[in-house]
């Protein structure tokens, strides 16, 4: 018998492609209406998925966090894009670092999670402006999720960059996508433009291709106008909801398919001003396990909350302005510091009543630490650093224009004219038609006279002299996020009035706080020029060494008013010590040099500063003391405010 020729190296490469073309074939993910229920590679499929967003948790922690939900016995994760996360400008796209989406990808394949992807373009997820960019706003007609020409051109911009690239990651071209969210919540939006929708979807249907599963995603009162034929409807609800009615009402738009829950509330989210929420290991796992035995697929909002780092967070209204805290911990099963609770361990017997839940311990809590109390040394009023915090220069207007009116997207900006007369009797400062989006700090020849604030009645008497200069720094607490029809403009909508007077003749400065952390801060500079007595928005600073390895920790600021923190140039986020409930930030480990380097902290107090100006990291979060209950006292006590009377949508 003559022996057999070996295959040549082209051969081999060629037959293993074949059959990795082959294995690519037969992966599907499919709705099987016949039987209620999803097909994965043609076998019965059912996922206990949970949420993590990757933009809220620092990059080397994606794999812990992914981890511990695959040990937690899920199958599947479901996140965000936020679009304004990755186009910082027109045409200027970031997908680098913490905004490697692809990264967040390997690392879900890695820790053996399928992946379901809601790419928006509006996303809500209590983020700044509901993931849009705030560029759109330049174009202050816009009519935003709709098919107004100037969003759909945005929106298309922004699609045939994204979803090309996540093409290669979809489960049937060997990644791990099983299904992609059109829009989100968009029955909750009111303006039920169909053709916006049906836009959307030939959108993603001519980039995506025909195999992957499309669907929406919506609460009970939001599927007429948040479903649309040929994408798959799923809805979306919590532990106290009935379940049985609206996964009844659910039929009506779904007759056949699975019972999908898209958002399963483990815990709600915080506003400042109010008590944190939390949702009780019972409730969570009993609704949990009444879904799982009619055959549901389920994803648990959130699974890992993590942070609003920055100025990233969102804010609804409510019958007036709630922006979200920093803390997006959500009560959820992994903390925010991405330790196990007690809830995540009874979702995992819940989960193991049904399905395989991988073998072995989860991790125990990473390792925490405690320090100070450390105190801060003043290095100047924010005023006397205007040069480095602006230096291209103001902008000048006769009438104030809004931050999106000079490409300032967060952040903060100051408004600075002069009197033209003398004001010599106490005479009220104001701003018409709500007109402070979203607080403005006020200050007269450098001194600091009060607080304004939106949908706040505030009493704000002025004095000066001819000439005196008048400043009103406003803040940006973040864009509406959920709900609202209209754009969140920022900055003063209106001329502030003082007395009978509509104050004109402005200069505009958008502040680069952040660049001057970062980069510029001259600790030589202001020495000799410090105030005897801290006035309106200061800065603060210290340096401090960790003398061992260190470990995740939580800053603590008893008796500082409200403010931004910096720790080694990164943006910590807000705090509102006085207005809570939280009154600890998260400082995760990979943000501190360890082992005796320097690190710095730098706040930025917008109000008052404690006689004591000090700092502690702990060992454990506070998240739940709160002012609510009396901090519109405490204002009227000092300011005169009120309520404003507004209608809730």
């Amino acid at each position: 018998m003559a022996p057999q020729k070996l295959l040549c190296l082209p051969s081999l490469l060629l037959l293993l492609l074949m059959r990795l073309l082959r294995q690519a074939d037969t992966r599907s993910f499919v709705v099987d209406r016949d039987h209620d229920r999803f097909l994965l590679d043609g076998a019965p499929f059912r996922y206990a998925s949970g949420s993590l967003h990757y933009f809220r948790v620092p990059r080397v922690l994606w794999a812990d966090r992914l981890f511990k939900m695959r040990m937690s016995g899920l199958n599947a994760v479901q996140f965000y894009v936020p679009w304004n996360y990755h186009e910082p400008e027109p045409g200027v796209y970031n997908f680098n670092a913490n905004r490697d989406l692809f990264a967040f990808l390997k690392e879900a394949t890695l820790a053996n999670l399928l992946v379901i992807l809601r790419p928006g373009p509006y996303i809500c997820a209590e983020w700044e402006m509901g993931g849009l960019p705030a560029w759109l706003l330049r174009k202050p007609k816009i009519h935003l999720r709709t098919s107004d020409p100037d969003f759909l051109a945005a929106v298309d911009s922004w699609f045939k960059v994204l979803l090309p690239k996540i093409h290669p990651w979809l489960y049937h071209n060997g990644g791990n996508i099983i299904s992609i969210q059109v829009e989100n919540e968009y029955g909750s939006y009111g303006a039920c433009d169909m053709s916006y929708m049906r836009h959307l979807a030939g959108l993603f249907r001519a980039l995506l291709g025909d195999k992957i599963l499309l669907f929406t995603t919506d609460g009970p009162e939001g599927l007429k106008c948040g479903s649309l034929q040929g994408l798959y409807t799923t809805i979306d609800f919590g532990p106290a909801d009935n379940m049985t009615k609206i996964f009844a009402l659910l039929r009506k738009y779904e007759p056949r398919g699975p019972l999908v829950n898209s958002e399963y509330y483990t815990g709600w989210l915080d506003y400042w001003g109010q008590n944190h929420s939390t949702r009780s290991v019972p409730a969570v796992t009993k609704g949990l396990e009444n879904m799982l035995k009619l055959g549901a697929s389920v994803n648990m909002y959130m699974f890992h909350g993590g942070t609003n780092f920055g100025y990233w967070n969102g804010a609804d209204e409510k019958g007036r302005f709630l922006p979200i805290t920093t803390s997006y911990d959500y009560d959820a099963p992994i903390s925010e510091a991405g330790d196990p609770t007690p809830k995540l361990f009874a979702i995992r017997n819940v989960i193991s009543k049904f399905q395989e839940v991988p073998l072995g311990p989860l991790p125990p809590p990473s390792p925490k630490m405690m320090l100070g109390p450390l105190s801060l040394h003043l290095d100047g009023n924010l005023l006397a650093f205007l040069d480095f915090l602006c230096p291209q220069g103001p902008i000048h207007s006769i009438l104030p224009m809004t931050f999106e009116a000079v490409n300032q997207d967060h952040g903060y900006m100051l408004y600075r004219t002069y009197l033209t007369h003398t004001v010599s009797e106490p005479t009220q400062f104001w701003v018409p038609n709500n007109g402070v989006h979203d607080r403005a700090y006020v200050m007269v020849d450098g001194v600091f006279q009060g607080v304004l604030e939106r949908n706040m009645k505030h009493n704000l008497f002025l004095t000066g002299k001819k000439g005196a200069k008048l400043d009103v720094l406003l803040e940006n607490m973040g864009r509406l996020s959920f709900g609202s029809n209209s754009s969140d403009f920022k900055g003063l909508l209106e001329p502030p009035i003082l007395g009978q007077t509509v104050l004109t003749q402005w200069l505009m400065f958008p502040l680069k706080v952040d660049n001057l952390v970062k980069r510029w801060f001259p600790n030589q500079l202001l020495k000799s020029s410090h105030p005897q007595t801290p006035s309106g928005p200061t800065f603060y600073s210290t340096t401090f060494p960790i003398l061992d390895s260190g470990g995740d920790t939580f800053l603590f600021l008893p008796g500082w008013t409200k403010g931004q923190v910096w720790i080694n140039g990164f943006n910590l986020g807000r705090y509102w010590t006085k207005r809570g409930p939280q009154q600890t930030l998260y400082v995760p480990r990979p943000l501190l040099f360890p082992r005796g380097a320097l690190n710095k902290i730098t706040l930025l107090e917008l109000e008052n500063v404690p006689l004591q100006p000090q700092i502690q990291f702990l060992d454990r979060p506070i998240l739940n003391s709160t002012m609510h209950k009396t901090y519109i006292y405490s204002l009227s006590a000092e300011s005169a405010s009120e309520p404003m009377e507004l209608s809730g949508h």
